[in-house]
């Protein structure tokens, strides 16, 4: 039987949450979605937390015109890096893995003439290494095709180009997906079930939708046991189920 590909395509993200990293996991290619146009939402900020409850890490970015590609936006040049250091210092000065958390975002900074495409790739990267995640899985930039088609058109030409037969999506693409397209071309469509494990986190109530940092502060490399979730074919997803899904992600 022939093995199945499996691509996975997203948006870079500035330091994301557990669940990018689940995706991942699921790859054997992964595609940043870098040369379509910046939107806001999760590239360029980040979730942490504080005694006050969760509060947003802001790269800020040069104005630019409303459709300027994530791979061309600019950083604004005001220390931020130094701002972001200092406030992940004092939020997470309790945590066991502080130094391992505050490292790895040292070394994405340590290149001040990078881009910011790269420096948020670079972000992703420095953590898929320090957990060992998806040694085998090849990762590619969108910008290298330079095709732009409708948002579900192009998801289907990526996938195509890398001869995938499972692409495996966050929960936010049922509101744009072909879905017997893409099975008449010969890909199975997957959506992601997130666990949203647990885990020790300062200032209570807990909660996933903070930077992946914050798993590698409180816990360290045993974060790896907690990025595990799974998919789910999307025409279970769409019968009714005992649970409700957040189709933001």
């Amino acid at each position: 039987m022939q093995s199945k590909t499996t691509v996975v395509i997203s948006q870079p993200m500035y330091f994301p949450w557990i669940g990018l990293f689940e995706q991942i996991k699921q790859a054997d290619v992964f595609v940043f979605l870098d040369h379509v146009q910046f939107a806001r939402g999760f590239i360029n900020r980040v979730q942490y937390k504080t005694p006050q409850g969760s509060q947003w890490l802001t790269v800020p970015l040069v104005k630019h015109k409303r459709d300027t590609p994530i791979n061309e936006l600019k950083m604004a040049n005001d220390n931020w890096q130094e701002k972001h250091l200092a406030l992940l210092a004092t939020n997470f000065k309790s945590s066991p893995h502080v130094k391992e958390a505050l490292g790895l975002m040292e070394t994405v900074f340590e290149d001040r003439a990078q881009s910011f495409c790269d420096m948020i790739i670079k972000s992703i990267m420095v953590v898929r290494d320090y957990f060992e995640l998806a040694p085998t899985t090849t990762f590619c930039r969108s910008s290298e095709i330079g095709r732009i088609e409708k948002k579900g058109q192009l998801i289907k030409e990526l996938v195509q180009f890398h001869g995938g037969s499972r692409y495996v999506t966050g929960l936010g693409a049922l509101n744009y997906l072909d879905h017997e397209d893409f099975e008449l071309n010969g890909i199975m469509v997957e959506y992601m079930d997130y666990q949203k494990l647990e885990y020790p986190q300062p200032f209570p109530p807990f909660t996933p939708f903070v930077s992946i940092l914050d798993l590698i502060a409180n816990v360290g490399k045993e974060g790896h046991s907690r990025i595990i979730s799974g998919t789910c074919p999307w025409r279970d997803l769409l019968q009714p189920k005992l649970h409700s899904y957040d189709i933001t992600g």
